[in-house]
C-alpha cells in the first residue's frame, strides 16, 4: 500500500475511515506519495537558535491531528493526541502544570483570558484554567472538532467536522445556539476555523460557502460561493474552505478556498473587492499590505491586499507540504514534511533562514512572538528558537 502513486489530490482528502487509514499508514513514513523539491542551498543571512526544547508526549499521533500550541502572556500551553497537556514558561521552557485528560484531543489549542480550550475526537469541548490546569467545565458538540475554538468576551464558537457551528457560553459551556450546513460526499480531512468578533461570525464550509452568522442567535446575515465545484469525480470537485477567515480592522475580509481562489471580500455586506486564482487549504497572513498565501503546490506567494496582484513568489519548496505561515521580526516562518523551518524575507520572498526541528515532520503552523518561533514538530518535540540577527 505504501508504495501506490496517488495523486496530490487524493492524498490530500479523507473518504471515511478506510482513507483516514491510508493517510494515517503513508505518514507514518513521512514521505508524500509524490516528489518534493530536494532544499537547496541559500545565502543564509538568519540564523535560528534554539533556546530550549520539551517533549510533549506523544505528539500528533498516526492520523497527525492538527493539535498546534497556543501561547497567551509568558506561557505557551501544548498537547498531545492522547489527553495530555502541558503549560511551559515560554522564556526557559520550564514545566508550570501538566494534565492527563481521558479522553483523545484533537483540535488545536486556544488560550484566552485565563482560560484553555480545546476540542476531542468524540466530540467534546473543554475549559482548562490556565493556572493548573483544572477542567473549568465539558461540553458536548455534535461530532470530532478539528478547528481550534475560537472566542469572543461572551462565546466559544466551535465548528465540528460534519459541518455544524455551536456557540457555547464561555463560561459555563452551555449551548447558546447551533448552525448547520449541507456536507458535500467528500471533504478534506479538516474544517475550516471560524473567525470570531464580537457582532458576528464568519465561517467557511466544506461547500465552497462563507456564512457570516448574528451571534445573538446564529442566524446568518449572508452567505455566499467562494469555490465553485467542477469537474466529474468527487476528488475534483472539492471546494473546502479549511483555512480560516482573516478580518482587518478596516473592515477587509480575506478568505482561501482549496481548488477555488483566495477572494478579498468587504466584511459587512460580502462584497467582492478582488479575487486571485490560487488554491489553499491554509489560513492567508497579513503583514502590512502584503498577504501571504501557502497553496496547495507549498508555492508562498505574497500578494497586494489592496488589489491581489501578485508581487513574488518563491517556488523554491514545492511539494514540500507547507504549514500555514507565521510572521517573526521580518521574516515568514514555516515548517515542512521533513521537520525542516524555513525563514524567507518578508519584502523579497527568498529564503534567509532553515534549521531542522525534527525528523518526523511539522504539519501545524509555527506560533511566533517577536523574533520568538514555537515549533511543534509531529512526534511532539516542542522546540522554541529565536531569530537572529
Amino acid at each position: 500500500m505504501m508504495n501506490l502513486r496517488l495523486s496530490k489530490q487524493i492524498m490530500r482528502v479523507t473518504l471515511g475511515a478506510v482513507a483516514i487509514a491510508l493517510l494515517a499508514g503513508c505518514a507514518n513514513k513521512g514521505e508524500p506519495a509524490y516528489t518534493p523539491k530536494e532544499l537547496r542551498s541559500f545565502d543564509e543571512t538568519s540564523n535560528l537558535t534554539t533556546q530550549w526544547r520539551q517533549n510533549i508526549g506523544s505528539g500528533l499521533g498516526r492520523a497527525r491531528y492538527p493539535i498546534a500550541p497556543s501561547r497567551e502572556g509568558n506561557t505557551i500551553f501544548a498537547a498531545d493526541a492522547q489527553g495530555l497537556v502541558m503549560a511551559l514558561n515560554a522564556n526557559t521552557g520550564n514545566r508550570e502544570w501538566r494534565v492527563e485528560l481521558d479522553t483523545p484531543i484533537s483540535s488545536a489549542l486556544t488560550a484566552i483570558a485565563g482560560q484553555v480550550y480545546l476540542g476531542t475526537r468524540n466530540g467534546e469541548v473543554i475549559a482548562l484554567d490556565q493556572r493548573d490546569g483544572s477542567v473549568s467545565w465539558r461540553s458536548r458538540v455534535s461530532s470530532e472538532v478539528l478547528a481550534a475554538p475560537q472566542a469572543n468576551q461572551q462565546l466559544l464558537v466551535v465548528q465540528s467536522v460534519d459541518g455544524q457551528i455551536t456557540a457555547l457560553d464561555r463560561t459555563n459551556g452551555q449551548e447558546r445556539w447551533v448552525y448547520t450546513s449541507s456536507q458535500p460526499a467528500l471533504t478534506l480531512r479538516g474544517t475550516g476555523t471560524p473567525m470570531v468578533i464580537d457582532p458576528v461570525t464568519f465561517v467557511g464550509l466544506a461547500n465552497g460557502r462563507l456564512a457570516t452568522l448574528d451571534n445573538r442567535s446564529g442566524q446568518p446575515l449572508w452567505d455566499m460561493q467562494i469555490a465553485t465545484p467542477s469537474g466529474r469525480s468527487e476528488v475534483e470537485r472539492l471546494v473546502d474552505i479549511a483555512g480560516q477567515p482573516l478580518i482587518t480592522p478596516d473592515g477587509r475580509l480575506f478568505v482561501t478556498s482549496y481548488n477555488g481562489r483566495v477572494v478579498a471580500l468587504e466584511a459587512t455586506r460580502g462584497s467582492v473587492l478582488w479575487e486571485s486564482n490560487l488554491s489553499s487549504r491554509h489560513s492567508p497572513l497579513m503583514v502590512g499590505n502584503y498577504l501571504y498565501v501557502v497553496t496547495d503546490d507549498s508555492h508562498l506567494v505574497a500578494l497586494d491586499a489592496e488589489n491581489g496582484q501578485e508581487i513574488w513568489r518563491n517556488n523554491e519548496l514545492e511539494d514540500r507540504w507547507l504549514t500555514a505561515p507565521a510572521f517573526a521580526d521580518g521574516r515568514i516562518v514555516v515548517g515542512d514534511f521533513e521537520g525542516y523551518v524555513h525563514l524567507i524575507d518578508a519584502r523579497e520572498g527568498n529564503i534567509v533562514g532553515r534549521t531542522r526541528v525534527h525528523k518526523s515532520g511539522i504539519s501545524v503552523s509555527p506560533i511566533t512572538d517577536g523574533s520568538t518561533i514555537h515549533v511543534q514538530a509531529d512526534n511532539g518535540r516542542l522546540e522554541t528558537l529565536e531569530v537572529t540577527p
